[in-house]
């Protein structure tokens, strides 16, 4: 493909995803497929020859599409939003174009400059503490990674170099392993996996701590783990707090665990993954109040901001407890200017060597939408939240099964697990719309997240009505 049949197959492209996203809710949200299905319509061999570009956009439809899961339909509720915009989708081609490697700033200036104020522009827009910010001469900053999994188990890896080396100061006739095999840290039993996977990949041992009513870690909790594993002869090093949990839009108490952390040397790590970005709303803020106590901060932009797969936002106080855990500097990676104050080589703040230019999405989504284009966008999921919510509540069938905060509602049949998962089924092979449940309680909860960028009132009343006559439908089958 030369430069001029890319050209005409670019333009084709824009027309051609503008089609499938206009189009999109006249497809079936969830697909028909069997495992294996893609197998069986491709060749088991790669090509010998070259084929015509009309080939492959055919199979597009004939073999990709039937096996999609429409994340940006608005019948899609399932899991949390990934965000999508036309801006963020221009800054991503872009981004592929220019195609740099930005693991330091002699890697591609822009790429690293770029990101350092990006970050900086976030955090002010979530009126983030100071010591997040990187300005021109302050200690933390931010960093893109790529998801909040990432962000965690950095955050965790920095915190155990760190407690690494304050203990074998205080303590040098402890060697490195007998340190990290005391080491514990803890997370709400409500925390997405991916916090127990990041202590399994750093070699800790992670607790989880009960929650309260509202399914949100408490102090007392967090002090009577500390108090128990300390008289055990461990060592608390850190902890997870999550504001906007997974199953239910949780948050936890920054206020009081924060101080906790503080005074018992435990850093204090904040994923606010799905929550994050209504934190730009004054309404939302106070939620994240207990900030100041944290030592790293993430949320993704890629979730609820308008800004395309993979852009997640991870703040540190000090920049320094992170290159401490991850700086490797071979001859061939230095370059001149690293000493200087002013350069940020993001290598090393995060597990892989290469980086793209995520940044430019965000640039462009915060110029095309504004602070206020992007509240008014959190501010109507919400609206369409709640009124989801009063639609359920309407039912006497059905009950709401925590506080609907954000663009999350759980709720459920009242009955049985068998019963409420048998409407789970029944919902999700109709492929009109698609959720996914979680457990709350001991109860199987079905989750409805208004995820999609286009979702507005009617797709919710379609939603309310797809659940409500299966519901019926199911409810008359029951024995009396």
């Amino acid at each position: 493909m030369d430069i001029a049949e890319y050209r005409r197959r670019g333009k084709e492209m824009v027309d051609y995803i503008a089609d499938y996203l206009e189009s999109i809710e006249n497809r079936d949200v969830y697909p028909n497929v069997e495992p294996g299905y893609l197998r069986k319509l491709i060749p088991e061999l790669a090509p010998e020859e070259p084929e015509t570009y009309e080939e492959i956009m055919k199979d597009v439809e004939r073999i990709i599409m039937p096996g999609v899961t429409h994340w940006h339909s608005p019948y899609f509720y399932a899991y949390f939003p990934a965000a999508s915009s036309f801006p963020g989708m221009l800054a991503d081609m872009l981004c592929c174009a220019i195609g740099c490697i930005g693991f330091s700033w002699a890697a591609s200036p822009a790429c690293t400059e770029m990101e350092t104020v990006m970050l900086d522009w976030l955090g002010k827009m979530l009126n983030l503490p100071e010591e997040f910010l990187a300005g021109t001469k302050g200690q933390g900053g931010g960093v893109i990674q790529g998801t909040a999994s990432e962000a965690t188990l950095v955050s965790l890896l920095g915190a155990r170099s760190k407690a690494l080396k304050r203990l074998k100061a205080e303590h040098p006739s402890l060697s490195e392993a007998e340190i990290l095999n005391k080491l514990v840290a803890y997370t709400s039993e409500q925390a997405h996996s991916s916090v127990e996977r990041a202590g399994l990949i750093g070699g800790v041992q992670m607790k989880k701590l009960p929650t309260d009513e509202k399914f949100a870690v408490q102090a007392s909790a967090l002090m009577e783990a500390i108090k128990t594993d300390k008289a055990a002869g461990l060592i608390p090093f850190y902890f997870c707090a999550t504001l906007g949990t997974t199953p239910s839009c949780a948050f936890d108490n920054l206020l009081e665990t924060g101080p906790i952390c503080n005074s018992e040397h435990i850093w204090m790590h904040i994923d606010a993954a799905y929550a994050g970005s209504a934190f730009i709303c004054p309404e939302f803020r106070p939620l994240l109040n207990g900030v100041e106590f944290a030592d790293s901060f993430n949320f993704n932009p890629h979730k609820w901001l308008l800004v395309n797969f993979d852009c997640s936002a991870m703040w540190v106080k000090k920049r320094t407890d992170i290159i401490g855990a991850f700086k490797m500097d071979p001859l061939y990676l230095q370059h001149d200017h690293q000493e200087s104050g002013l350069v940020t080589d993001y290598r090393h703040w995060q597990i892989p060597l290469g980086r793209r230019f995520r940044s430019l999405k965000l640039w462009f989504v915060f110029r095309i939408y504004g602070k206020k284009g992007l509240q008014e966008h959190i501010r109507k999921q919400v609206k369409l939240a709640h009124e989801f919510e009063n639609l359920v509540l309407q039912d006497d069938r059905f009950e709401i099964c925590a506080e609907v905060i954000m663009g999350l509602v759980c709720f459920r049949l009242k009955g049985s697990n068998e019963l409420n998962e048998n409407l789970l089924k029944m919902i999700n092979i109709s492929r009109k719309i698609h959720l996914v449940p979680c457990h709350l309680a001991g109860a199987f909860v079905l989750r409805l997240a208004v995820c999609a960028r286009t979702t507005d009132s009617k797709h919710i009343h379609l939603a309310w009505k797809t659940i409500s006559e299966m519901a019926t439908e199911l409810l008359g089958k029951q024995p009396q």
